[in-house]
């Protein structure tokens, strides 16, 4: 059994002469195991995360791209309207319930066969 256990685990487990010095050495075995099974969860983990980590600078590298193509798109309607067109425009922004009936269509008048 202590050759299986030594094997497997790289421990020795103490036989009835040598408990005092075995144990000891079992302890700091042990505690290697321990720091290298903690030393390994913390490569998995950085390694994980520097890989979110450069999926999210891709995102924000992609956002940028799409505002900057946004603005550029603003900035040249604004120039291709009117003035007129851009206070109507902006008095739509500033009530909301204008903007909803604007997207309803007209409502056909009401006429009564008499």
């Amino acid at each position: 059994m202590n050759s299986l256990a030594s094997s497997v685990f790289g421990i020795s487990i103490p036989v009835d002469g040598d408990e005092d010095s075995a144990s000891g050495a079992s302890v700091v075995a042990i505690d290697n195991k321990i720091e290298q099974a903690m030393d390994l969860v913390k490569s998995h983990l950085m390694y994980a995360v520097r890989e979110e980590v450069e999926v999210l600078k891709e995102q924000i590298k992609e956002l940028v791209e799409r505002n900057s193509l946004l603005e550029r798109e603003n900035a040249l309607l604004k120039s291709l309207s009117n003035n007129d067109q851009l206070s109507q425009l902006s008095s739509q922004q500033a009530t909301p319930s204008s903007t909803s009936q604007a997207q309803q269509p007209p409502q056909p008048p009401n006429v009564s066969s008499a």
